[in-house]
């Protein structure tokens, strides 16, 4: 599904690209790019970039550091999911604390939302 954008936001979605964090780069490069499906990162979705976007599943993967655990922040993410939730996008959150410490049950949350398993990603290159 194709949804409107703030074509000011595009120069933004792509430095982001550029400049991952180390753990979207750890979740991209050793899991979401071996899915069966296409994965946009830094996509933009209505005002917002979102991390990770999976449009044929209408899912949304956000990577949040600390800074997500201020109460202001906290409050803008839950406005942002909620606006996300009405085009009927989930929104999956993991913190970067869970994807250091804990890459494979992130990595088995996704699938299971996805409705796959590891035996069908694609191999390593």
């Amino acid at each position: 599904m194709i949804y409107n954008y703030n074509k000011k936001l595009v120069g933004t979605a792509q430095a982001l690209r550029k400049r991952m964090t180390p753990e979207e780069k750890h979740l991209w490069y050793d899991f979401l790019k071996r899915l069966p499906v296409t994965v946009n990162r830094q996509k933009n979705i209505g005002d917002f970039i979102v991390d990770f976007y999976i449009a044929s599943a209408r899912i949304v993967i956000e990577l949040d550091g600390s800074f997500h655990n201020l109460p202001y922040q906290k409050a803008d993410d839950a406005k942002r999911d909620a606006e996300l939730k009405k085009l009927y996008i989930t929104v999956l959150r993991y913190t970067n604390l869970a994807i250091n410490n804990n890459f494979n049950w992130v990595c088995n949350d996704i699938l299971k939302h996805l409705g796959l398993t590891f035996d069908d990603l694609k191999p390593r290159k």
